[in-house]
């Protein structure tokens, strides 16, 4: 496990900024990003893809997620913020919460492979988008090097070792705890692996769940590994990112902007 994982201000601070250089600038090619925006973000943890945008002071802007200690630190890290009017933060499972209007903005990034029943929570999720809202959701597919996210593992080895996410799960579980991971983090890792998903796999949901693409890109190197390594991002060109599964093996993140 690297220390940015266990410093939560840290891992605050490097999701706030790559979603300042990154997400924001692609997601400017399909909707304004200015302090016109509603803006929900949905799994939003301590809310550090938010920041940029209570920066810009996005008229209204709400994170919505499960744990209560991430909310908690949110609300922490917010605390002292110029427009902290303008946000809320909500410890809750997104399908109760049928009470929220719908925004010009939802953004998940890193989220939706933790979900289960994907193809559910895409048809509840439009009920959240105004009619020309975006919708932006970036995600590790499954296939690639660490699609798993092993890289939280507290052995350094496996946090390092590509791919072995793939094995069965009885292996995978036995080298786990050969590695003398936790039960908890076996639990956690257990349960990536089935709701891991593949690139096919969402653009199938997508389609049945009535949503058209505006804008997608694939990245062979993730932008977010510029302020966790110093690495430069680089997208997967044509005809690359159009071969069905082997796309998979190689992408570490695809971006993603959906409408109705």
């Amino acid at each position: 496990m690297q220390e940015r994982h266990k410093n939560r201000q840290q891992y605050f601070n490097e999701q706030a900024l790559t979603t300042r250089r990154h997400v924001i600038p692609f997601i400017e090619n399909s909707i304004p990003a200015n302090h016109e925006l509603s803006v929900l973000e949905i799994g939003c943890g301590e809310g550090g893809n938010l920041k940029p945008f209570v920066d810009m002071g996005c008229k209204r802007i709400v994170g919505v997620d499960m744990n209560t200690r991430k909310i908690d630190n949110a609300n922490r890290f917010f605390a002292e913020h110029p427009n902290r009017d303008k946000l809320e933060f909500i410890c809750d499972d997104i399908f109760n919460r049928t009470d929220l209007e719908a925004f010009d903005l939802i953004i998940m990034r890193d989220v939706l492979e933790h979900i289960h029943e994907q193809e559910k929570f895409m048809q509840m999720a439009k009920q959240f988008l105004k009619p020309d809202g975006k919708f932006f959701l970036g995600f590790p597919p499954w296939w690639n090097p660490f699609g798993g996210h092993q890289q939280v593992c507290k052995s350094k080895f496996l946090s390092k070792a590509p791919f072995f996410h793939l094995l069965p799960v009885f292996l995978y579980k036995a080298i786990l705890k050969a590695f003398g991971e936790s039960e908890i983090m076996i639990e956690a890792l257990l349960e990536v692996k089935e709701t891991g998903i593949s690139i096919n796999r969402f653009e199938r949901i997508i389609r049945r769940t009535g949503y058209q693409k505006v804008i997608r890109k694939f990245f062979l190197v993730n932008p977010n590994y510029e302020v966790k390594f110093g690495l430069k991002p680089r997208k997967v060109i044509f005809p690359f990112s159009h071969i069905p599964f082997l796309r998979d093996l190689y992408i570490t993140t695809s971006y993603y902007v959906l409408k109705k």
